[in-house]
């Protein structure tokens, strides 16, 4: 989901739109904005915060989001204690079938792990939330019928609808698994303390060094980290017991069942969760400041007021030339994509070894970065870098043109790419902030006035 600051502005946005009435004026916090410092994104989650002055908004984000919590917390505690209960219950004799009570532990949670694994690799990139969605509907968790309410109600509902959701659904079935498996656990170690068992086993086709061989694969894994496994011997004197065994024996069984608990349920689940968690974290809902609503707030920022009367304007920076060298040649896109395939023909229109031109894709987040550092390291390349000129040279922009630069060994060179969707007025700013940036760094700009 949206971290709470980008649901507090999202949810500004939304009610602003429908003209709603905030605790303090959008208009005036946007204008005292203006001269403080940040990046447009930390300025929008300022003024959300400080146009929801009373904290009534907040207050109604944070009670949708406690109550869905509480949900998921309450569903793992009756998961646990079912675990628990159910445990309790099958282990009531005192001699007891140690492959049937296995099977009972793990057979349905491996057929689960593995059809998760196996619909997570079919459904890649596909949406699987839309059953959890209506199951967790905030509709259902918080009634009013005012604006702020409704607003935030579809905020939720937008979000469950995510693509990303589908990792966020996998984190707490897993959790759930997790508590069920705790919940065997401590009914395991309970009994085991209070109670003496015996461990037997008996099978109609399976003869004795076939479960010999089998109780030896099962116990490597657990009597790598520590865990007891029964010799030969032991194996073959638990065959149809149906008294009490030497209690050496029967500590060797109990400790290949926690064991086996632990290796094969509860770390395999822990580590699915855990990737649910990595991958639901970076394909977290983001504000898109790219929106129409957030590019007006962000262009009226970014206007310079001046008086005519003393003002002697100064002549706008311009950057250099970009010079094209002989080299190969990497091309990539800063942030966003293009419209046009070959978008790099404008730059390169000189350099006839095509052939010689790596497409590096679109560098957008630090994952992206970090493998075209690597890649400049070790291949003496001229790098052309196209920005959309919708993309506006913030502090976070630039951080990534400086680090480009800097390992970029054969030198670095920009192309502005054309942009029909905003004013003229608009395009001609943002052209000239990008010369001012570019000439500051002396990095040298393809010269297309189609972004003009």
């Amino acid at each position: 989901m949206l971290s709470p600051q980008d649901q507090l502005t999202e949810l500004v946005r939304t009610l602003e739109s429908k003209q709603h009435i905030f605790a303090t004026d959008p208009l005036l916090i946007t204008e005292k904005l203006q001269n403080e410092d940040g990046t447009p994104l930390q300025k929008l989650h300022r003024r959300a915060a400080r146009i929801d002055s009373n904290g009534a908004l907040a207050s109604v984000l944070a009670k949708i989001d406690g109550r869905i919590k509480g949900i998921m917390m309450a569903m793992s505690i009756i998961w646990c204690v079912s675990g628990f209960l159910g445990l309790f219950t099958l282990l009531q004799a005192n001699v007891v079938n140690f492959f049937y009570v296995l099977v009972c532990l793990l057979g349905f949670h491996t057929i689960m792990l593995v059809g998760w694994l196996v619909l997570t690799v079919i459904n890649q990139g596909k949406s699987s939330s839309n059953w959890f969605a209506s199951f967790v509907s905030p509709s259902y968790l918080i009634r009013g019928k005012d604006d702020v309410t409704q607003a935030a109600v579809r905020l939720y509902e937008e979000q469950l609808q995510h693509s990303g959701m589908r990792w966020y659904l996998g984190r707490f079935s897993h959790q759930l698994w997790l508590a069920t498996l705790t919940g065997m656990l401590f009914a395991i170690m309970f009994l085991l303390i209070v109670r003496q068992y015996s461990f037997s086993w008996e099978s109609t086709l399976l003869s004795d060094n076939a479960l010999i061989n089998l109780t030896q694969v099962l116990g490597w894994l657990p009597s790598l980290v520590g865990f007891d496994v029964p010799d030969k011997a032991a194996i073959i004197e638990s065959r149809l017991v149906t008294d009490a065994l030497p209690l050496s024996i029967a500590r060797q069984w109990a400790s290949l069942l926690i064991g086996s608990l632990l290796m094969y349920g509860i770390v395999p689940r822990a580590i699915a969760w855990a990737f649910c968690a990595l991958m639901f974290r970076r394909k977290k809902m983001r504000v898109d400041i790219n929106l129409l609503y957030y590019q007006k707030i962000i262009n009226f920022w970014q206007r310079q007021v001046v008086d005519a009367d003393d003002f002697k304007e100064a002549p706008a920076p311009i950057a250099p030339k970009a010079k094209v060298s002989t080299g190969n040649k990497l091309v990539a896109l800063l942030e966003y994509p293009s419209n046009q395939d070959n978008w790099w023909l404008a730059g390169l229109s000189d350099f006839t070894h095509q052939n010689e031109i790596e497409n590096f894709g679109i560098v957008d987040d630090r994952d992206d970065l970090a493998r075209l550092i690597d890649y400049l390291e070790t291949h003496p390349v001229q790098v052309l870098l196209g920005i959309h000129s919708t993309a506006l040279p913030d502090r976070g922009t630039l951080r990534k043109l400086d680090q480009i630069a800097t390992h970029a060994k054969q030198g670095l060179i920009v192309q502005l790419l054309d942009d029909t969707s905003s004013n003229e007025d608009s395009r001609i700013q943002r052209y000239q902030q990008w010369q001012t940036a570019l000439a500051a760094r002396k990095i040298g700009l393809v010269n297309d006035e189609s972004v003009l």
